[in-house]
């Protein structure tokens, strides 16, 4: 079994949003960054000493535009294909995010402003559609496997390896976006925290030792695990209180089917 690297490629600033390359037998990438990234992405995996074209997947964490913005070039640029859960099928193939944005706090709230984010971008067919299950990474030449970790989004993922790290897409992040490093926080959204929750702590038991985050430098494993624990405290307060918002109580009190996807 060969060992698989997980190196960080950041699309925006040092490491407000990230994407990742898996390098085992053969390299991996994970996530597009922000629309008009993928030369950027090609460029930092050719200063890693990989040939674009000698990716054999490219796989979405999530259908927000930070992470699938672009995804359609830089599948021209690699020719690799695109894996992706059918959950978030709606924004892969309109260009455009679920609205509204659902904050977790005061810099989601600022950020839902921001105009970039309601940006249409290029649209696309996901090649290999995840659903139910994990999916075997092997054959890409990464010993690792796909996890459906929603919450996030419905459609959210996330890449364990057999070495025990755990490229988690929005599943946690840096506080502020990466700002303050190694310490545990929400991203600015989420369409279910509480399942986004449950999410998490499934695949703390599992045992990874780093989690490799979107949004900052990596979170410790223990330290994620004791925030968990309070924050699953402090969710369930304001679940009972009626003050957390998803996207699928959105849709109902709109008269729209309760089902994400």
């Amino acid at each position: 079994m060969s060992r698989t690297k997980v190196v960080p490629i950041p699309v925006l600033g040092r490491h407000a949003v990230n994407a990742y390359l898996l390098l085992g037998r053969h390299p991996v990438v994970v996530d597009s960054g922000t629309p008009g990234s993928a030369r950027r992405i090609t460029e930092q995996l050719a200063s890693h000493g990989v040939d674009p074209q000698d990716v054999r997947l490219i796989v979405l964490t999530h259908g927000h535009i930070d992470h699938f913005g672009s995804a359609a070039e830089l599948r021209r640029l690699t020719g690799a294909p695109i894996a992706a859960h059918a959950a978030d099928l709606g924004p892969y193939r309109t260009g455009r995010v679920r609205e509204p944005y659902l904050p977790t706090g005061p810099m989601g709230r600022a950020m839902a402003r921001d105009r970039r984010l309601h940006a249409e971008v290029e649209s696309f067919e996901p090649d290999l559609l995840l659903r139910a299950g994990t999916t075997d990474l092997a054959e890409f030449g990464v010993e690792g496997r796909i996890h459906p970790t929603p919450g996030h989004t419905a459609g959210s993922v996330s890449v364990l390896t057999d070495d025990g790290d755990l490229v988690a897409g929005d599943l946690i992040a840096n506080s502020f976006m990466g700002l303050i490093p190694g310490r545990p926080a929400n991203p600015p959204f989420h369409d279910d925290p509480l399942a986004n929750l449950a999410s998490l702590r499934a695949m703390l038991d599992l045992g990874p030792t780093r989690l490799h985050v979107g949004h900052g430098t990596p979170l410790d494993a223990a330290r994620v695990t004791r925030w968990a624990t309070a924050e699953h405290r402090r969710l369930t307060r304001r679940a009972a209180r009626g003050r957390l918002r998803t996207r699928a109580a959105i849709a109902t009190d709109d008269g729209l089917p309760s089902t994400i996807g």
